[in-house]
């Protein structure tokens, strides 16, 4: 172990893993220790930063993107550096970075879905709703994957914000899609999109659904696609009325059974498209022989402990296209502590510890959504990376950290000799304003690039200038 680091001579040197909102509030918290001298290396394996901010929120939601200024201000402080472009398990080691570093904090977030596990599920025309956010947010994984839009109805399996972004991105309009930094190719196939009916399905009723009230509530303001409720299907049971009318429910609870139960009242006013809330409701097989052909229901109802309990009653609802939203996923970094039930990296409040015991790897950190499950909004973040930041600076601060061995220098040196093109900060404000520049004679925030290779392109120029 090592003394006290973070003086001028002996900077706390931390490395943390991932970009998105948890990577950089903790980058930000640990810059802004008071009377520390602190150096953060942000890691990320894109060339571009922000996470699910970039590839994640709906591109009709700027407003909620504006949270990366904040971001911007942590990358200008002194003692920061960006590294994109570098993936770890793959082109570095979790133990080539604990040797480089005094602590090594990862906030990968969770980025693969969570499985129905029914029949059908891969059938073709079945896909997971994470990889069609990340194809129309122009994520370069999915840039070349391929969703057929030709059905008239699609379903969406999630009573989530991402289930209801999925839905209203199938219900926009050219114009409403064209103002957006939604990917070009994603513009293009939507723009030709032949559906015009989205069944989104919720295992639970509505005092249950996981959304948020903006969410809800601005499917109202869709331009071509009227919403749709069966008033049976909200009328809630003695068990949500309960729970309703008790302290347990929180307010958003409330406002969306009002929301809901307003939308079963209001009759449709012959939009050419319908977005359709159902409740109670459990996709039991997805159908088709070739391709899927249309998704079996069984009607639940709900117990006691507000559980959802299968009637035995089915339904099939033909569509071709189904769209599972019922959660993301982490994934194990080679070398880390994982917890597969949980699918996050076993720690104890942000402190990485051993598997099947409380006792801490020295120096490894966690926090967002690889910490704590995908759960809660941007800000929720914040709030976690704090909790491990405080951790983390008292471990320094009781000399429990770790003597690095090596340097960040050594190895960034390693990854240059790997061929590794780390892009830097400021290859990333190349491909920052490159971007804005496509968008602004349109009207657009960005178009954004969606290949690796032009990410790397356009960010090469910064070293060739440095």
């Amino acid at each position: 172990m090592t003394q006290t680091a973070g003086s001028p001579d002996n900077p706390l040197r931390v490395a943390v893993i991932g970009s998105g909102p948890a990577g950089f509030y903790a980058a930000g918290q640990l810059l802004s220790a008071a009377d520390l001298t602190v150096e953060v290396d942000l890691y990320d394996r894109l060339a571009t930063p922000w996470g699910l901010v970039r590839a994640g929120v709906a591109p009709d939601h700027p407003k909620i993107k504006s949270v990366t200024r904040v971001y911007e201000k942590t990358a200008a402080k002194p003692g920061f550096r960006y590294h994109g472009n570098v993936e770890i398990g793959t082109d570095v080691s979790h133990d080539e970075l604990a040797s480089a570093y005094h602590a090594v904090l990862y906030a990968i977030g969770a980025p693969t879905d969570r499985r129905l596990g029914i029949p059908g599920e891969d059938l073709p025309g079945s896909h997971a709703a994470t990889e069609f956010v990340a194809w129309y947010n122009g994520h370069p994984d999915y840039a070349d994957h391929e969703f057929d839009l030709s059905a008239k109805r699609a379903v969406v399996i999630g009573n989530g914000n991402v289930a209801l972004d999925v839905a209203r991105m199938l219900a926009l309009t050219p114009e409403e899609l064209a103002v957006t930094d939604t990917a070009d190719h994603a513009i293009d196939a939507l723009r030709h999109s032949s559906v015009e009916e989205i069944v989104v399905l919720g295992r639970r009723g509505p005092a249950q659904a996981a959304y948020t009230n903006p969410e809800l509530r601005e499917l109202a303001d869709l331009e071509a696609a009227d919403v749709v409720v069966d008033p049976a299907d909200v009328a809630l049971d003695e068990h949500s009325r309960a729970f309703i009318e008790s302290d347990a429910a929180d307010v958003t609870a409330r406002r969306n059974v009002e929301i809901v139960t307003a939308f079963a009242a209001t009759p449709p006013s012959g939009k050419p498209k319908r977005v359709v809330l159902r409740f109670l409701a459990s996709p039991v097989e997805i159908l088709g022989s070739d391709r899927v052909e249309g998704v079996r229901i069984v009607r639940n109802e709900l117990t006691s402990e507000l559980r959802a309990q299968p009637t035995g009653e089915t339904e099939d609802i033909a569509c071709q296209l189904v769209l599972r939203s019922i959660g993301y996923r982490g994934t194990p970094i080679p070398g880390v502590p994982f917890d597969d039930g949980r699918a996050t990296i076993h720690n104890s409040d942000g402190r990485v510890t051993r598997e099947g015991t409380e006792e801490p790897v020295p120096g490894v950190y966690t926090a967002g959504w690889i910490k704590r499950g995908p759960s809660g909004v941007i800000g929720t973040n914040k709030k976690c990376a704090q909790e491990t930041v405080t951790h983390l600076l008292a471990d320094n601060e009781a000399g429990a950290l770790p003597e690095p061995s090596t340097t960040p220098g050594e190895l960034l040196g390693a990854l240059e000799d790997r061929g590794v093109e780390v892009v830097d900060y400021a290859g990333w404000e190349l491909i920052d304003a490159h971007e804005k520049g496509l968008g602004e004679p349109h009207g657009r925030p960005r178009v954004k690039l969606v290949r690796r290779a032009e990410h790397l392109m356009h960010a090469a120029a910064s070293k060739v200038r440095g």
